[in-house]
């Protein structure tokens, strides 16, 4: 097999074609037409000597040459791509590229628009796209159809690029007038009402049973390793809810504290620190090996990782 006789482009479609499992959707990844993909893969099939992608019941399934040849191929592309952009440069204030950005509620409220403020000043034409987690497979980041996921995560995909945006502890919002924020004690805590918020990883969420208490979370497990339950009487996924059920309905909210200071100047609650241990969460930014040389998503991350700094500088974390 002479190098000088083989169509390079063909690693694209293979690629595409084992991520996708599918013509029809392959094509339309690389901005091609279904009829050119399937001539794409009879010549990889002529190439490798090997169907590569068979189909079954359950689809085009992968052979195991094809198994194999997937991570070897992928690393080649990177190494091309890392070669191609050497020595370019994103020219940030003229750019009008747009950016999708999965993010948790909590990162969005609490990252996005000091991080919008940043761009206004120095990339005033780009654009940010804020997706939630249920609009978000781990199969869009990895396709590099996602630029970056921000959020905290119980499990992350191994293939992932990662960085740490920064690590925060949790404080509780309780209402003003109340008894319980006179004499904030864990007796006064766990006889009270709550209200739970959270939401990680990727996906659509599916619903909450209060008896599953390790699955609830850092604080719940931290309660259950003392042997003690809250009583939470609403379960939410968004963070602005939750701060408002403190002001409106009374529950008390343990949250992240960056996200209990947005109510720092609303005088219906105050911010108090847990009255018992709570390890403390790392919110992460992750994206797709695709992207990790692509000179827009450099500047991009740097941007984000100095937002990032400003703002745990700022607040003592």
């Amino acid at each position: 097999m002479q190098l000088d006789k083989i169509d390079l482009n063909l690693l694209r479609y293979l690629d595409s074609l084992l991520r996708e499992q599918n013509v029809t959707h392959a094509a339309n990844q690389l901005g091609i037409t279904q009829p050119a993909m399937s001539n794409g893969l009879r010549r990889l099939r002529d190439l490798f000597h090997d169907p590569l992608l068979v189909r079954t019941s359950d689809g085009m399934m992968p052979t195991a040459l094809a198994i194999q040849l997937q991570p070897r191929v992928q690393s080649i592309l990177q190494s091309v791509d890392e070669v191609l952009h050497l020595g370019q440069n994103f020219e940030a204030q003229s750019s009008s590229r747009v950016f999708r950005i999965m993010a948790s509620d909590y990162a969005e409220a609490t990252l996005i628009p000091p991080l919008m403020q940043k761009l206004q000043a120095e990339a005033p034409n780009v654009i940010l796209d804020v997706m939630n987690p249920s609009d978000v497979s781990f199969h869009d980041v990895e396709k590099g159809k996602v630029d970056l996921v921000i959020n905290r995560f119980d499990v992350l995909p191994q293939s992932f690029h990662q960085k740490s945006v920064w690590v925060d502890h949790f404080s509780c919002l309780v209402p003003a007038n109340s008894e319980i924020a006179k004499n904030f004690s864990l007796d006064a805590y766990l006889s009270s009402p709550h209200v739970w918020v959270s939401k990680t990883g990727f996906g659509v969420g599916v619903g909450i049973q209060p008896e599953e208490v390790q699955k609830l979370g850092w604080v719940d497990g931290s309660l259950a390793d003392l042997g003690f339950k809250r009583n939470i009487r609403l379960f939410t996924r968004n963070y602005n809810v939750a701060m408002r059920a403190t002001e409106q309905l009374g529950l008390i909210a343990t949250l992240p504290s960056l996200a209990t200071r947005l109510m720092k100047d609303n005088k219906s609650v105050v911010v108090l620190p847990p009255p018992f241990d709570i390890p403390p969460v790392e919110l992460k930014m992750l994206w797709s090996p695709l992207l990790q040389h692509d000179p827009g998503h450099i500047w991009l991350r740097s941007t984000i990782a100095g937002c990032a700094r400003t703002i745990a500088e700022n607040n003592n974390l």
